[in-house]
């Protein structure tokens, strides 16, 4: 899988950009607030409709401008595919694939993977429950659509749910209706409980020979799904638990509330770990889910490195250079020293400086 090129208009700090990318390493150089980062950003959102921040699209469009424009090519087993977005401040954003429209987003899911790292992923292990169900949910939606739809219409429903929870308190007999929504919530809840099961015990058998590779066989890293319940007692537990959501006007059951746990040497190093423990699991989550999405279309991701080896020692940029010499890489730093010092090929160099970007020559 190969990112060729990528076109930006009115993107962030860009007025217009064009880019063209080479299929091994991507260097991005520059100082801080430069733009670096929204290059790796549109090549995301082009991938998976989202921006890795989390922003809207209104927030992505260049200041006193109405929309903006990403094109990118992209070659997949020697097929090729255009993509085409246009985010709009006030209405829903427009993607075209291959110069067709397509009607929901979920349909571009699939097409690019991508995986990306950056300083905030360092902190997933130490971080509260909800950054690590957000790299589950960014991952199961690029290699599964079912899900996808499974997800959108269970937040759908869970809000609906809220919503009609803090309303008993002013209309009582609204609390019948609670049962139209538990059906829905049941039917959409059980599909992503299963789908993470899945995922996290796959990732689970890779993660370990990572980490093992990766501290020198000295830990042993456990991954496990952490469900807030099981697909077998949801029902059961989502009725024993109606009166409590009454009284505190939210949903309590459900895979909303889900974690995974990440043990080195039966230690939970979520809350005992050291902060080297905590990266290097980091470090090894991300190496496997790369090998993940490998095996499961049988085809490299692009992986987007966001100024992370300035986080890293020198060990463990030593262990993830080596992971990614065989993928397509593009990656954002203050400098190539780095590179150069540890003999990694680049293939193409690119200068970042207030938003306009100039190929260098191989360092």
């Amino acid at each position: 899988m190969i990112i060729e090129s990528i076109e930006l208009k009115n993107y962030r700090n860009y007025e217009e950009l064009h880019m063209d990318f080479s299929p091994g390493t991507n260097i991005l150089y520059g100082d801080n607030a430069q733009g670096k980062t929204n290059v790796l950003e549109a090549v995301y959102v082009c991938s998976t409709t989202k921006s890795h921040r989390g922003s809207k699209d209104k927030e992505i469009i260049r200041f006193h401008q109405e929309e903006s424009h990403i094109k990118m090519c992209v070659r997949k087993l020697d097929v090729p595919y255009r993509i085409d977005m246009h985010l709009k401040k006030n209405k829903a954003k427009g993607i075209a694939i291959n110069g067709i429209p397509i009607r929901k987003a979920s349909e571009l899911f699939g097409i690019v993977n991508v995986v990306f790292f950056s300083p905030e992923d360092l902190n997933i292990i130490k971080n509260g429950p909800d950054q690590r169900r957000r790299f589950m949910d960014l991952e199961l939606c690029q290699l599964d659509k079912l899900y996808v739809h499974a997800l959108v219409q269970y937040n759908r429903v869970l809000l609906q749910r809220n919503k009609l929870l803090k309303e008993l308190n002013f209309h009582p007999e609204y609390e019948e209706t609670l049962d139209v929504w538990d059906m829905q919530l049941l039917q959409y809840g059980k599909e992503l409980i299963r789908c993470r099961e899945e995922f996290v015990g796959k990732l689970d058998h890779m993660v370990r020979k990572t980490h093992s590779q990766i501290s020198g066989g000295r830990e042993k890293l456990v991954l496990s799904y952490e469900p807030n319940v099981t697909v077998e007692r949801f029902e059961e537990k989502l009725a024993l638990g109606r009166d409590t959501d009454v009284k505190m006007r939210t949903t309590t059951t459900g895979p909303h509330r889900d974690d995974i746990s990440f043990l080195v040497d039966q230690i939970d190093i979520r809350r005992f770990g050291s902060q080297g423990q905590q990266r290097t699991a980091a470090l090894s989550l991300k190496l496997s889910e790369i090998e993940l999405v490998k095996e499961l279309v049988r085809d490299y991701p692009v992986l987007l490195l966001d100024d992370v080896l300035s986080e890293l020692d020198g060990g463990r940029q030593e262990q993830l250079l080596a992971g990614i010499k065989e993928i397509q890489t593009m990656i954002t730093c203050t400098g190539v020293e780095d590179f150069v010092n540890h003999r990694f090929p680049i293939d193409r160099v690119y200068k970042v400086v207030q938003g306009v970007v100039t190929a260098e020559n191989k360092t």
